[in-house]
C-alpha cells in the first residue's frame, strides 16, 4: 500500500471540498458518508431524495453525523422549480408572481418562510434566487423563474429575496451569472449564446447581480452561456475573464462562486465534465454542482482525481484549488453559525407534508399567489356552481422543472367543486378532442406560455370559437391577449397558484 504524503492528502481533501454532488436514495449511501469523512464539504439534494419533511430532517442529521458543518444544498426556487415539494407542487409562488405583485416586504417574507422550512429540514444552502432578467419572451429555461423583464424590478426583488432567505439561516446562491434571460436555448441541452454589447450587459444583465452582491448573497452560480462581448471562446463557467475579471475584480464579489451543474450538455457535451471541472476551478469557480443527472461515487472520484491530476500537471494552480476549498469551508462555517443564531423553527414531525413544519402556520405563499393572480372577467361572468371539465394543454417542460411535479388546477378546483374532471392535451390534440371529452360540462382551459406554442394558441382559439363561455387560466408568462368568459393569469404553476385560480373560478 502506498503511503499518502501530507501534501497529497491535503490536495485530495481540497479536491473533494469543491464538489457539491448529488446521490440516489432517501438515506445517505455508505460511499457518500465515507467521502464526507475524507473531506467532501457539500452535498446536493434533489427530488429523488425527498419523501417528507421528517425524512429530509433525518437524512441531513445522518449526513451531519459525519461532518457537523456540512453544506446541504437544494434547488428550491419555489414556484415551478421545487424539490422539497416535488410530488405535490410548491406552497410558494415563484419569482414571476412575486414580481407581478411588486411588494418587497412580501418577497422578503416569502423567502424567509421558505428559508425557515428548509432550515427546519437541515438544508442550509439554496441554489436560488434567479436574478435573470427575462428580456427574451421566447426563453425556454427562465420564464416564470425570473421576477420579470424589467431590470430594476428584478434587482430590487433579488435583493429582498436574499435578505429574507439568509435571515432564516440559509445561504442564497444567486443565479445564473452573468444573466440567462436573453437566451433562446436551454443550456441543459446545448450552449446558449447572448450576442449583446458590453453596454447592454452592464445596463441590463448585471444590475441584479450588483444588487445581490450589495445585499450580501453568500454565493453566486455561474451560467453555461457564451457571451462574445466578454469572452468569445469560453462560456461563463469556464471563463477567467468573466468569473475572475468581471465578478471578482470588477464587481468586487468575495463570496462563493458555484458552477451550474457540470453534467449539463453545454459542458458535458463540449469539453466533458472532468475537463470542464478543471477549467471552471481555474477560471475562478469555487464549487462544482454535479449530480442532477450523475449521482454516483464513480463521478465524484473521477472529478476529484481530475482536479488532483491537473494540479500535479501544472494545469491548475494548487493555490487556486486551496483558495476554492477555503471559500467552501468559510461558507460552511457561516451556515453553521447562522443555524445556531437564527430563530429556530419547530421540529418536523412524522406525517408532515414535504416543505411544511409544525408550529409554522404561515400561509404567506397562498397570500402571495392570490395577490399575483390577474383576473379579467366578461360582463356576463358568474362563478361556477357545478363541476367543470379542466383541459390542460401541456407543452414540453424545461428540464429544471421536475416531471414529477403536478401542475394545472384540476385537483384544487375539485376540492371546491366536487366532481370536477379533466385531461391533458398535447401537440397532437385540438379543440375537437377537448369538446368530446368535456361533453356538456363547462370547460376550463389551462395553458402555459401560449405565446411560445402556436399549436396551443390555435387549439385555444378554436375552443373559444366553439365555447365562448370557456374559462382560460394562463400559468406561464402571460403575453397572449386575455380572452374567454374569465381569464386568469397566475404568473406561475405552483400549487398555490392553482389554488388562487380555483378560488376565483368558484367564487370563494
Amino acid at each position: 500500500m502506498t503511503t499518502m504524503t501530507t501534501g497529497s492528502a491535503t490536495l485530495t481533501r481540497d479536491a473533494l471540498a469543491v464538489l457539491q454532488p448529488g446521490f440516489v436514495g432517501t438515506t445517505a449511501p455508505d460511499w457518500l458518508l465515507r467521502r464526507i469523512g475524507e473531506g467532501l464539504a457539500s452535498v446536493g439534494l434533489f427530488g429523488r431524495n425527498i419523501v417528507s419533511a421528517p425524512q429530509v430532517a433525518a437524512l441531513t442529521a445522518q449526513l451531519r453525523a459525519e461532518r457537523d458543518d456540512l453544506l446541504v444544498a437544494i434547488d428550491e426556487e419555489g414556484g415551478d422549480v421545487t424539490r422539497i415539494e416535488v410530488r405535490t407542487g410548491s406552497s410558494f409562488p415563484g419569482n414571476l408572481a412575486l414580481g407581478a405583485v411588486d411588494d418587497l416586504d412580501l418577497t422578503r417574507e416569502v423567502a424567509r418562510e421558505l428559508g425557515r422550512r428548509l432550515a427546519a429540514c437541515g438544508v442550509n444552502l439554496n441554489w436560488a434566487p434567479s436574478a435573470d432578467v427575462n428580456s427574451n419572451p421566447d426563453n425556454p429555461i427562465i420564464g416564470v423563474r425570473a421576477f420579470g423583464a424589467d431590470t430594476d424590478l428584478v434587482a430590487r426583488h433579488t435583493a429582498a429575496y436574499i435578505e429574507g432567505l439568509q435571515a432564516a439561516g440559509v445561504a442564497a446562491c444567486t443565479k445564473h451569472f452573468p444573466g440567462h434571460g436573453d437566451t433562446n436555448v436551454d443550456s441543459h441541452h446545448a450552449m446558449p449564446r447572448i450576442d449583446v454589447d458590453l453596454d447592454t450587459l452592464h445596463r441590463r444583465e448585471l444590475v441584479p447581480f450588483r444588487a445581490a452582491i450589495a445585499a450580501g448573497s453568500k454565493s453566486v452560480m455561474s451560467a453555461h452561456i457564451l457571451l462574445p462581448a466578454l469572452d468569445p471562446a469560453r462560456p461563463a463557467t469556464l471563463s477567467p475573464r468573466i468569473l475572475t475579471g468581471l465578478l471578482r475584480e470588477e464587481l468586487g464579489y468575495d463570496g462563493l462562486i458555484v458552477s451550474d451543474a457540470v453534467e449539463m450538455q453545454a459542458i458535458a457535451g463540449t469539453v466533458g465534465i472532468e475537463r470542464g471541472s478543471v477549467l471552471a476551478i481555474a477560471a475562478g469557480a469555487d464549487a462544482l454542482c454535479v449530480g442532477g443527472g450523475l449521482a454516483d461515487e464513480g463521478t465524484v472520484l473521477r472529478l476529484r482525481d481530475a482536479l488532483v491530476q491537473a494540479v500535479r500537471d501544472g494545469e491548475l494552480a494548487e493555490e487556486r484549488l486551496a483558495d476554492a476549498a477555503a471559500r467552501v469551508r468559510a461558507l460552511a462555517a457561516w451556515a453553521q453559525r447562522a443555524r445556531a443564531e437564527a430563530t429556530p423553527g419547530a421540529a418536523v414531525q412524522e406525517g408532515t407534508a414535504p416543505g411544511a413544519t409544525t408550529g409554522i402556520a404561515s400561509d404567506i405563499g397562498l397570500v402571495a399567489a392570490r395577490r399575483a393572480a390577474r383576473i379579467t372577467a366578461a360582463p356576463s361572468w358568474r362563478p361556477l356552481e357545478s363541476a367543470p371539465y379542466v383541459a390542460t394543454f401541456t407543452p414540453v417542460m424545461n428540464i429544471a422543472v421536475s416531471s414529477e411535479t403536478p401542475w394545472s388546477i384540476g385537483a384544487e378546483l375539485a376540492e371546491l367543486l366536487p366532481g370536477t374532471e379533466g385531461g391533458t392535451f398535447g401537440t397532437d390534440s385540438g379543440a375537437a378532442e377537448v369538446l368530446a371529452a368535456a361533453g356538456e360540462r363547462r370547460v376550463v382551459a389551462v395553458v402555459r406560455d401560449e405565446h411560445r406554442h402556436p399549436w396551443m394558441a390555435a387549439a385555444l382559439d378554436a375552443l373559444l370559437a366553439a365555447r365562448p363561455d370557456t374559462v382560460v387560466v394562463e400559468m406561464g408568462v402571460p403575453r397572449a391577449t386575455a380572452r374567454g368568459a374569465l381569464h386568469i393569469a397566475t404568473h406561475g404553476a405552483a400549487r398555490v397558484c392553482g389554488r388562487a385560480a380555483a378560488e376565483a373560478i368558484a367564487g370563494v
